[in-house]
């Protein structure tokens, strides 16, 4: 694992962290970085960067929630540290007492998107429960733009992985509703939006609760593409995705 000590976020963020050691019977015995660290996975032959958030109390005999984030367009690469810079992260940052819980950030390479790299979210995911002590009822998917695609696709594919999913400022495919419907999903988009347009969001949340599903649609009035300070900056939402159990 290599922590990464260049970018001012990722400092701050360790200055508040440590290490404990890791006693799940089922994870890596070398001790767990607290803070914002980036590590590893190996990936079609590839080897791939990615950012994980661990509590400075995490504590490896008792199990935790985790959210997977997806990040958007801009944050494609190879550096790990982009993708913890947009989002989820800064939130992050600026409150971390509102994330008890681990936040894993895989980075999508320059030549993908999300909907085609669902190898990369798969093995994010296992590696989080390999390394960490994860309570696998209270995982949760939340993505925005590219990742916001990236939510609605992996979600409908593996929707019995997930305690609920939380796409921002992105589009599905309305069909996926019935699938859908069988995971608590809330949305969040921009009513300016010009770059994903919020009527692919609605098109979904309408689809979905029309097929029955637990599914509430927020739309900021006059907000562009950038919902997600708005989305992730709200305590409520973070207590939401951190609520959710299947």
């Amino acid at each position: 694992m290599r922590v990464v000590k260049s970018a001012p976020f990722l400092a701050v963020l360790l200055l508040a962290g440590g290490c404990v050691t890791n006693q799940n019977e089922n994870a890596a015995h070398a001790p767990v970085v607290t803070g914002l660290s980036t590590k590893s996975m190996t990936v079609g032959g590839q080897e791939l960067e990615y950012g994980v958030y661990v509590p400075s109390d995490y504590d490896a005999k008792k199990k935790w929630p985790l959210i997977i984030f997806l990040h958007g367009m801009g944050e494609r690469g190879d550096d790990g540290v982009l993708q913890t810079q947009v989002g989820i992260g800064p939130a992050i940052q600026k409150n971390p007492e509102r994330f008890p819980c681990i936040v894993v950030m895989p980075q999508c390479p320059k030549s993908s998107v999300w909907n085609d790299r669902h190898d990369i979210i798969a093995e994010s995911i296992a590696r989080s429960l390999a390394d960490y002590n994860i309570d696998e009822s209270r995982i949760v998917l939340t993505g925005l733009s590219m990742g916001g695609y990236g939510t609605w696709s992996y979600g409908a594919a593996h929707v019995k992985m997930f305690a609920a999913l939380l796409p921002v400022c992105g589009g599905g495919m309305p069909e996926d509703a019935p699938t859908l419907a069988k995971v608590p999903i809330r949305v969040y988009h921009g009513g300016a939006d010009g770059v994903v347009k919020p009527e692919l969001s609605r098109a979904m949340a309408d689809a979905i609760k029309k097929a029955g599903g637990d599914i509430a649609y927020t739309e900021y009035p006059g907000v562009g593409h950038n919902s997600w300070d708005l989305t992730y900056g709200d305590p409520k939402v973070i207590e939401w995705m951190l609520a959710q159990k299947k």
